[in-house]
């Protein structure tokens, strides 16, 4: 099974949780401050993919980290570390983060560009995914210079990669078959 399976039925179980006790909104907040402190951590990120370390040392890590989380996010990273899946903990919080907007109503669409987005660049982009999806959306910009230009838009499982380093890669794959 892959990562975004799993990450998704872990997500998908978490949420339901989160549904029964009412605790949608507080999850959600974890979430997010799961995300962003992985995101920015890399030490944090081998950490927790290094087959070496003891799952209790990383069971204490995290839980140090997280502390004041609800306690369905304490049970998240819990079980997942001592199924073995801590390494999806990001993945399992983006996608949780994804079906609680979509369960408000909400699509939340990440927009990754080479340089961070204006106002009124963000406003059009807005009302384009507003248009296309008939759902309220919430963008969220993150900068990777790496994509040179262009942008990469996620709302969902739906992914649209118009960057120019994609762009550069599919030249490169056509020139090397043609060869």
């Amino acid at each position: 099974m892959s990562n975004s399976r799993a990450a998704l039925r872990y997500a998908k179980a978490i949420l339901d949780l989160a549904v029964d006790k009412k605790a949608t909104d507080k999850v959600e907040k974890d979430m997010h401050g799961i995300v962003q402190t992985i995101t920015d951590n890399k030490e944090l990120r081998e950490m927790m993919a290094n087959p070496v370390i003891l799952s209790s040392a990383k069971k204490e890590v995290l839980n140090k980290i997280f502390k004041g989380s609800h306690a369905i996010t304490e049970g998240l990273i819990n079980l997942l570390v001592d199924n073995k899946r801590v390494a999806i903990l990001n993945e399992v919080a983006l996608k949780y983060i994804i079906l609680n907007e979509a369960l408000k109503g909400k699509d939340l669409a990440y927009v990754t560009t080479a340089v961070p987005m204006d106002d009124k660049l963000e406003k059009k982009v807005l009302k384009q995914i507003t248009s296309i999806t008939g759902n309220e959306v919430t963008i969220e910009n993150t900068v990777d210079e790496s994509i040179i230009g262009g942008f990469v838009l996620r709302v969902g499982d739906l992914q649209f990669d118009a960057s120019i380093a994609n762009k550069l890669n599919n030249l490169k794959r056509e020139f090397t078959n043609s060869l």
